[in-house]
């Protein structure tokens, strides 16, 4: 039986091998088959393609890989904050500046 052809691109986004997505594709389409007692018709396609979801979101949840990515960005966000806070400042003082030499000065 044929894979989808965007098999790799949901084995990528699982974090699993594309072989390893195949063997989840065919068990997948056994499912469906058992599910839905026909093949070929778009009930099938779909139930098949819910179970293969299924079935790459538990194969994800079992992988011990790190997720590094919210850790990193959450240190960007924490080293960007001095900047922000600092780029504030510098608007606020340019602000009071003009504010001041708009305002005309009374002499005593």
């Amino acid at each position: 039986m044929k894979t989808p052809k965007l098999l790799p691109w949901y084995a990528h986004k699982a974090g699993v091998s594309i072989e390893r997505a195949e063997t989840l594709w065919r068990k997948a389409v056994r499912e469906a088959t058992e599910e839905t007692g026909w093949v070929g018709n778009a009930e099938y396609w779909g139930a098949a393609m819910d179970h293969f979801a299924r079935l790459l979101e538990n194969e994800r949840s079992t992988l011990c890989t790190p997720q590094v990515v919210p850790f990193v960005r959450s240190q960007s966000r924490m080293w960007r904050l001095p900047l922000l806070a600092m780029e504030d400042l510098f608007v606020a003082f340019q602000e009071s500046w003009q504010r001041r030499l708009r305002t005309p000065q009374k002499t005593a």
